[in-house]
């Protein structure tokens, strides 16, 4: 019987285009059909605001053949690209192993260097899945969906230009709105915790966990520090003070919203599926990637 798996690939990066290409003759040999793609399907770019989002939303990001028959993908690049591929591959509840090709490689399950045992463990079945929280992300105006992304790390928003202050409206759950001043605001998911968040002064949350991380980015006043709140709560930022704020979606997308435009950060309905073997250790990824945790 052939089996199934998908290879999600940085075709602008050798390496990972080099391994692809080792990993992919590796599967064939063990009965597998593999479906190639580029990670720069994951990158959905903004939507003009005067234009509707894409009919299927966010889904549209899944590459032709990826679905329910397929046991697993295999991602080979950097951080981005595993944030590219979760978008790719998580409406579709396939599970990913992530191997870096790239530099820091927090995001990565396996290295180039024991890539052939990272193969074998999944060609075999040995392996579990850690499921990680993930954003629905909505632009809205005047009520109507104007453009929608996946999150796995953070949504950013920050005043433009730097050189004025922002008033940031939040609304978090039923509870009444709250007026952030700020240079910024980051929405994080567990996850992406030890990225944007982790700079801003935010806490470091385990992944497992299910939570929302809200911290502000160098607020005017002592009182606006980061927040942890559960992950079923329906967020909504306003800024109807500012012409225009930044605003950004993992570090990928990247444009400015106008006073009329209302965000809303919601909790997906599915986890993105990470691969994970029964060596893995969070806390060494901290210290080795991070230095936390290390005797001075």
């Amino acid at each position: 019987m052939v089996r199934k798996a998908g290879l999600i690939v940085n075709d602008g990066k050798e390496l990972a285009v080099q391994t692809a290409t080792s990993v992919q003759k590796k599967l064939e040999k063990s009965n597998f059909e593999v479906v190639r793609v580029s990670s720069s399907g994951g990158m959905v770019g903004f939507a003009n605001p005067d234009q509707h989002v894409r009919p299927l939303g966010y889904t549209n990001c899944v590459p032709e053949g990826f679905d329910s028959s397929m046991e697993f993908a295999i991602v080979l690049g950097g951080d981005g690209t595993v944030l590219s591929a979760a978008r790719q591959t998580a409406p579709a509840k396939i599970p990913i192993l992530t191997i870096n090709t790239g530099h820091l490689g927090f995001l990565a399950e396996a290295y180039l260097s024991n890539l052939d045992e990272a193969i074998d463990k999944i060609i075999a079945g040995n392996w579990d899945i850690e499921e990680r929280t993930c954003f629905i992300i909505s632009v809205m105006r005047n009520d109507q969906r104007r453009w929608e992304s996946l999150c796995l790390n953070e949504m950013a928003l920050h005043r433009e230009p730097l050189t004025s202050m922002c008033h940031f409206e939040i609304s978090i759950g039923r509870h009444a709105p709250v007026d952030i001043s700020a240079d910024g605001v980051i929405l994080s998911t567990p996850t992406g915790s030890t990225a944007y968040s982790l700079s801003a002064g935010g806490p470091i949350i385990m992944p497992k966990l299910k939570a929302i991380v809200v911290s502000p980015l160098s607020p005017h006043t002592l009182s606006h520090r980061p927040i942890v709140i559960t992950d079923d709560q329906v967020l909504k930022i306003k800024f109807p003070n500012h012409e225009k704020v930044a605003f950004a979606v993992d570090g990928q997308v990247n444009e400015y919203l106008s006073p009329d435009m209302e965000i809303i950060i919601q909790k997906s309905s599915f986890d993105i599926k990470m691969i994970s073997f029964k060596d893995s250790n969070y806390f060494q990824t901290l210290m080795l990637k991070m230095g936390w945790g290390k005797r001075g």
